[in-house]
């Protein structure tokens, strides 16, 4: 299968994702074409990426390998992980025009590049994204970061791959609730601005969920698409490109809420976010009836059950308002919401306070 190519420009550069199957079997020659020609190589894997296909991309590197595997969870995107990859790095003498490459999820692509950010002020870094969640979201815009006691993501910095390899053929390894949680951003990019994409979706749910390759490519693709125009406009978050994260004010609140436990992964925390806060801009008038059922209804095509009370009781609310209130895209004492208008548009300079979302909060379990 040929593959598909997206540029990412950015103020700091840009860099190819290239989109197909298999295209990871290729990972020697791509290297070369993009210009790296290190001496070392790191491969920082995640548990759960099937050993022989990580043997396989071995045999296609003609270069000294290190590898280190890393389960993959949010309580490992932490500094303790940090220190235990620079010490292989340190060990064995890797300097800044050498490589680490992530082969993994979200949480190992976001540990290995805060990683290369931070060694010797700028190691090479390829991302190699094995789940949905990664291809259509992590992999795009120079994130990097790991948790602290005091919530996710808040220890971080931008930076740069090389180049991504969005290889389809790993999605086959995944089990239904991966792929579902990959299907939650690509669902959220259709409702921040593609209303055409959002009926594509709602058309073609089952297809894209069984992984039809015309179907799973396409919609990876114009996710990406969706993404990139966004990050290119805002690479530094400072104003549109805080639509992305429509949901997720709510929903890193809801796993921090549940300490990252797997009850909760984070396309599902990411898709009970999206429902609160459609129903939040639903009770502020914010959005039509008809809009608003058109989203809920799709939220139960994905999952029935992803819904708050299946998840929380009422004497969580203040927890959760904390975490909310601790969000890095907070700028005062209220807490910055990225609201609904239509399917296709979003608000990102909704502020509102403490007591209005308790109000909220109450307002729903008052009525379950």
């Amino acid at each position: 299968m040929k593959a598909k190519k997206i540029t990412i420009n950015t103020s700091d550069g840009s860099y190819p994702i290239l989109i197909g199957k298999n295209l990871s079997l290729n990972l020697g020659n791509i290297l070369k074409e993009n210009n790296i020609f290190s001496s070392k190589i790191l491969l920082v894997v995640d548990n759960n990426v099937p050993k022989k296909m990580v043997q396989k991309i071995k045999k296609k590197i003609k270069k000294k390998i290190f590898l280190i595997f890393v389960d993959s969870n949010e309580k490992n995107k932490s500094q303790k992980s940090v220190d235990k990859i620079i010490d292989i790095l340190l060990k064995n003498n890797f300097n800044r025009t050498d490589c680490l490459i992530s082969i993994g999820g979200g949480i190992i692509g976001d540990l290995s590049a805060y990683v290369s950010s931070i060694f010797k002020r700028g190691l090479f870094y390829v991302n190699i994204p094995t789940t949905l969640l990664a291809q259509v979201d992590s992999s795009i815009g120079g994130k990097t970061g790991i948790n602290s006691k005091y919530g996710k993501n808040l220890i971080g910095s931008f930076y740069q791959p090389k180049f991504v390899i969005s290889d389809i053929a790993f999605l086959k390894s995944l089990p239904n609730r991966e792929i579902l949680c990959g299907y939650a951003e690509i669902f959220k990019h259709s409702l921040i601005s593609d209303k055409a994409f959002f009926n594509f979706l709602n058309k073609n749910i089952k297809n894209i969920l069984n992984l039809k390759n015309n179907y799973i490519e396409k919609s990876i693709y114009k996710s990406c698409i969706i993404k990139k125009k966004i990050v290119e406009k805002d690479f530094k978050e400072k104003n549109v490109r805080k639509v992305l994260n429509f949901g997720h004010t709510f929903g890193h609140a809801y796993e921090a809420s549940l300490g990252y436990s797997l009850k909760l992964n984070h396309g599902e925390a990411v898709i009970l976010g999206i429902s609160s806060a459609t129903k939040f801009s639903h009770d502020n008038n914010l959005i039509s009836d008809n809009e608003y059922n058109l989203i809920f209804n799709h939220i139960k095509k994905i999952n029935r059950k992803l819904v708050l009370k299946n998840y929380f009781k009422k004497k969580m609310i203040n927890k959760i308002i904390k975490f909310m209130s601790t969000d890095k895209k907070n700028s005062d004492s209220n807490i910055n919401l990225i609201l609904i208008n239509k399917i296709g548009r979003v608000n990102y300079k909704y502020k509102c306070n403490v007591n209005k979302i308790k109000k909220f909060f109450l307002n729903y379990f008052n009525t379950i």
